[in-house]
């Protein structure tokens, strides 16, 4: 069985700031994450796409901000269970929890805190006749690697951020680039859409509106689109990519099972103090939580995660009273034996 102080479920962005935060406090961490490698989202659906929200980073893809924060976290040496799903939690009598796992690896730990993003996801997918059997064969739901579409046609369909973003970027990598969207209007952040407009103008990005893909062409993989836009007759658009970029529809999973306050998918959680559950010792961090005012922002994660950890913290030490103090003035211990800290003033007395 594996033993450990906080046992964190997804090794996304926020999970992994969680080690950095309870390892100033002298706690360790394991993470559970069903996918095979850390940095949830970032790591396996959007790697290559940049965040321009992260303090200090103007511009970090998402990949880049997964390898800075195992690199932050290494000296607090946290393990991890990979490509295995938090299945069930059974409370003990002294307060400690055991997670086990879909492979049944067991899990004993003082503090459970909940940071699974969105949970686990599925592509929303548009109704078109012959869609799956192009799956993998030109139809695509997630973008991981850009280079795949380099000097390629490609056509996105939707009309929210992620096929703004998207076509935007690929504007840059391949040869053609059409968005359609079955409405005039975008629901995608201003400055994509002004980029967008600004992107048609100079002929980089196909746009089409009100319209829809009705249908996709091929045989042994996708060679063109059937689009239908209203008032006019129906035209196919050679394309060897197709990507419905609808967004995730996101299921909590077995955790939706364990007794926590559940709405509209995420965990309620008490925003006030410290972003406990309505059960003791389990805490909900980032995407997966809500609370009013909730914001689902990386940077909001790495926040909640802070004070979870001081929670914590007092949960695990009632009687021991912990005294904050700065990084920049502390240091940073590291359970490898590493320390980091800033370099000592020199005192030198005026002669």
């Amino acid at each position: 069985m594996i033993t450990t102080d906080i046992l964190i479920i997804g090794a996304g962005p926020t999970g992994l700031f969680t080690v950095f935060e309870a390892g100033l406090l002298k706690l360790k961490c394991h993470l559970i994450d069903a996918l095979p490698q850390p940095g949830g989202q970032c790591s396996e659906i959007y790697p290559k796409k940049p965040i321009y929200d992260i303090p200090a980073y103007p511009e970090i893809l998402a990949g880049d901000l997964t390898t800075k924060l195992l690199e932050q976290t290494k000296q607090f040496e946290p393990g991890f269970t990979l490509g295995e799903r938090a299945e069930t939690i059974d409370k003990q009598d002294d307060g400690t929890f055991i997670v086990t796992t879909n492979k049944g690896t067991k899990h004993h730990a003082k503090i459970v805190a909940i940071a699974g993003g969105l949970g686990s996801f599925e592509p929303r997918k548009p109704k078109i006749d012959n869609l799956e059997s192009f799956e993998d064969k030109g139809v695509e739901y997630i973008i991981k690697e850009p280079e795949l579409y380099r000097d390629k046609k490609v056509v996105i369909s939707g009309g929210g951020d992620s096929a703004l973003d998207w076509a935007i970027f690929l504007s840059d990598v391949a040869s053609e680039v059409t968005l359609i969207h079955r409405r005039n209007e975008f629901r995608g952040a201003l400055d994509s859409v002004e980029k967008a407009q600004e992107l048609k103008n100079l002929g980089k990005i196909n746009i089409i509106t009100p319209a829809e893909v009705k249908g996709i062409i091929g045989k042994d993989k996708v060679t063109g689109v059937a689009v239908e836009k209203k008032g006019e007759d129906a035209f196919i658009i050679d394309t060897e990519h197709f990507m419905p970029l609808f967004g995730l529809s996101p299921k909590l999973g077995p955790i939706g099972n364990w007794g926590l306050e559940i709405e509209k998918n995420a965990i309620k959680v008490n925003n006030a103090l410290d972003y406990q559950t309505n059960i003791p010792g389990i805490y909900a961090i980032g995407d997966v939580n809500t609370y009013p005012g909730k914001l689902k922002l990386i940077l909001c994660g790495f926040h909640e995660a802070t004070l979870m950890c001081q929670s914590a913290y007092k949960r695990i030490f009632p009687d021991k009273k912990y005294v904050m103090k700065y990084t920049t003035v502390g240091g940073v211990d590291g359970f490898d034996g590493t320390r980091k800290e800033a370099p000592k003033a020199v005192v030198k007395a005026i002669e």
